[in-house]
């Protein structure tokens, strides 16, 4: 007990906190403590000894737990009280910046595009960037021949002259629109979709990049018309993007829908120097195409709709006012902390 009595006189008289964690180290240690190994020979001692002896080992620890946390106190009231008069704060000094991170414009937009198209009774679906040749062309009523399946245009991932069948040939998705196929063929009319994500085409330039965002969208149901996909389109990018922005359609042609419409808005651009003029194209709509429709299991005769694709990027680039659309994936700090 008397070695255990030093070990109090030690932690009293310690200098600082790391003797006093050394001290409760050699004292509690599991296997070589002094307290421990005491406690382990209560087991060699007969029972009336060893209960007198348990009970003064007991308090022995309560003592020296007592202490080590008295010990601690004092020490770290030393050392405020130090820094209250050597190393006094100013509280009328200004904090530097702290930075805070926040979600990419585009992650951002395309949750907005989901908010705002789902309280228009939109779900969302979402499918793979890897595509059968048969989802992103041919049920889409695109035929062979559609410079859309051209080599400069898409990232074939099957070598196109290599003889497979259509679902055994595989693209980077060039469009959402395989999310109509997808969905359609396994949902029965009426439904409302939204379906965003990636897409790859091999473009790049100010308006241009060959890995871009698109949102497609898909309406089926009996009665629909054009004046619903306006409608619908209108009150949606005016959410998003603004009240006061302006629209234009203008016809259009594509495979999967007739009539096809394509949908522009007034942006920064200016028609002296920008090859893109007053007005960017944003993407393109219509009626879906009967034979998509049939392609899907859905009777044309039965049912009808509308469908729609976008981009994510060209919006955004409107809604700030940004130039450049590779500005979205420089990675720049200074463009970023803008948003």
């Amino acid at each position: 007990m008397s070695d255990l009595g030093s070990q109090e006189a030690k932690i009293r008289s310690a200098a600082s906190a790391a003797e006093v964690d050394a001290l409760e180290l050699e004292i509690f240690s599991r296997k070589h403590g002094a307290l421990t190994l005491a406690l382990k020979e209560l087991a060699t001692l007969p029972p009336a000894e060893k209960v007198k002896k348990g009970q003064e080992l007991n308090q022995w620890k309560q003592t020296l737990t007592d202490a080590i946390t008295a010990r601690r106190q004092e020490l770290s009231a030393k050392s405020m009280g130090a820094l209250g008069s050597d190393d006094k704060l100013d509280v009328t000094l200004e904090l530097p910046p702290h930075d805070r991170g926040h979600q990419h414009l585009i992650p951002e937009f395309i949750r907005q595009i989901e908010e705002v198209f789902g309280r228009m009774g939109f779900d969302v679906a979402e499918g793979p960037e890897l595509e059968t040749e048969e989802n992103n062309f041919n049920k889409l009523n695109i035929p062979e021949t559609h410079p859309a399946r051209d080599s400069q245009d898409t990232f074939w991932i099957t070598d196109p002259n290599e003889k497979l069948p259509p679902d055994k040939r595989y693209v980077l998705r060039t469009h959402t629109s395989n999310m109509q196929i997808r969905f359609a063929s396994t949902h029965k009319p009426p439904f409302r979709i939204i379906c965003p994500g990636r897409v790859y085409r091999k473009d790049s330039d100010a308006t241009h990049s060959p890995m871009f965002h698109q949102f497609e969208g898909m309406m089926i149901g009996k009665d629909i018309s054009l004046a619903n996909l306006k409608g619908i389109l209108v009150t949606g990018l005016r959410e998003l993007i603004g009240r006061d922005v302006e629209f234009r359609f203008r016809t259009g042609f594509f495979p999967f829908t007739e009539p096809s419409l394509e949908l522009d808005m007034l942006w920064q651009g200016d028609e002296k120097d920008s090859k893109e003029g007053r007005w960017l194209e944003m993407g393109g709509c219509g009626m879906t195409h009967p034979n998509v429709l049939k392609n899907c299991g859905i009777d044309p005769d039965e049912w009808q709709g509308f469908a729609f694709g976008f981009g994510v990027e060209r919006p955004l680039m409107i809604k700030h006012q940004i130039p450049d659309l590779r500005s979205f994936y420089h990675g720049d700090l200074r463009f970023l902390r803008q948003f």
